[in-house]
């Protein structure tokens, strides 16, 4: 089967996610021909996507979000009007998925939420399976724990999310823990999508912080705490347009551009983590055991769900700021009971291909394919598809 992946490009999580799914799908004699990335101006899409994604990579302008002059806090309605503004690059864009989708064809079409994938389905109605993936998806269930109060935040964010999987078959939720299918909304909960290099590492505590950032803003925080702490080494990353391989502040203090198993090893080897509260990178510190502070972006009312829900699962503790003192008061109270999240997440592979394989392999199989019976409008009337 042939799968074309649509992948937001604003951060590190849907591309990892994205690397991860196509590593497990080739070997079951499957190909992705194409990845989609919606880019952001401001920027760049990192290196290592392009060297472990091992295919080709169109990126087109895909909506995205407008910040402060701090570059910290998310401008919800500045963002709106920003992206009205460009309405026709985005539409552009629609086109070049259009025109690679007429190109090669897939069986099914994979969106690692990104607005031009549901944008895509409401304008152009393609007969293609459509499913969606993503821990956002997450808060259409009704076990999905949400901050207090927040309405106005609550509602758009789930009317970003709804766009993104219009018409989508299905919603492949990632989440921290097991939770029962919410087939009502098309929901089903499945473990992360950690790749291999991650499940492989075997953890030390080094003396040192690891820590990521999306939003170059938060780098004052850093180094504000850092006068005060010069004796705590600490490492972070970024992905700052400009910035050098590594960015030497102190000898205890180093910012790097991001690389992917740069970062890993870090996260491998540090005692404790800090960010700003995305869902892939706090997974991966889970896996390997290691204490979280989570600090969602000002306005980004996504990532505090994400710290919510991550806290409710025994990943760390949240805070306003990167005040990393409070990690260092927090690590030794760090209860280390992964052996949970691990389990959920070897159910990977049985929950995640059988939801995305074993129903359209059955199209192109019609011996092995079941057929279904669906109740007509007349009474006692039957019929077979």
């Amino acid at each position: 089967m042939k799968y074309i992946f649509i992948v937001q490009g604003e951060g590190r999580g849907h591309m990892t996610q994205a690397i991860s799914l196509k590593n497990k799908l080739e070997p079951n004699g499957h190909e992705v021909p194409v990845v989609i990335v919606g880019k952001n101006p401001k920027r760049t899409i990192p290196s290592f996507f392009y060297q472990k994604i091992k295919t080709k990579v169109v990126s087109v302008d895909s909506p995205n979000f407008v910040f402060n002059k701090n570059n910290k806090k998310i401008i919800i309605t500045r963002s709106i009007i920003y992206n009205l503004f460009f309405i026709f690059k985005y539409l552009k864009s629609l086109k070049t998925i259009k025109r690679i989708i007429r190109q090669t064809k897939p069986d099914v079409i994979i969106n690692f939420y990104d607005l031009l994938g549901g944008l895509f389905y409401f304008f152009h109605h393609p007969n293609i399976p459509y499913y969606c993936i993503g821990h956002q998806y997450l808060i259409f269930h009704p076990h999905f724990p949400f901050p207090k109060k927040h309405h106005v935040d609550r509602f758009l964010l789930k009317i970003n999310t709804r766009i993104t999987s219009i018409h989508a078959d299905k919603l492949l939720a990632l989440s921290f823990r097991e939770m029962p299918n919410y087939l009502t909304k098309k929901i089903f909960v499945v473990p992360p999508l950690l790749r291999k290099s991650v499940l492989t590492l075997k953890p030390k505590s080094e003396d040192f912080i690891h820590g990521y950032i999306v939003n170059q803003g938060y780098a004052d925080d850093i180094l504000n705490w850092h006068k005060k702490n010069p004796n705590i080494q600490a490492h972070f990353f970024w992905d700052k347009k400009e910035a050098e391989e590594e960015t030497l502040i102190h000898r205890n203090l180093i910012f790097h551009k991001i690389n992917d198993e740069k970062f890993l090893d870090y996260m491998n080897r540090c005692k404790g983590y800090a960010s700003t509260a995305g869902f892939e990178s706090i997974c991966e510190a889970m896996y390997l055991g290691k204490p979280v502070l989570m600090i969602p972006t000002e306005g980004h009312f996504e990532q505090r769900c994400n710290a919510l829900d991550a806290k409710l699962s025994g990943a760390g503790i949240q805070s306003d700021s990167f005040n990393l003192s409070k990690l260092m008061d927090y690590i030794p109270f760090h209860q280390k009971n992964n052996t949970k999240f691990k389990q959920w997440v070897k159910k990977t592979d049985q929950l995640i291909l059988s939801l995305i394989i074993s129903e359209e392999h059955a199209l192109h199989n019609p011996v092995n394919k079941r057929p279904t019976i669906t109740k007509q409008k007349t009474e006692k009337s039957f019929k077979i598809r």
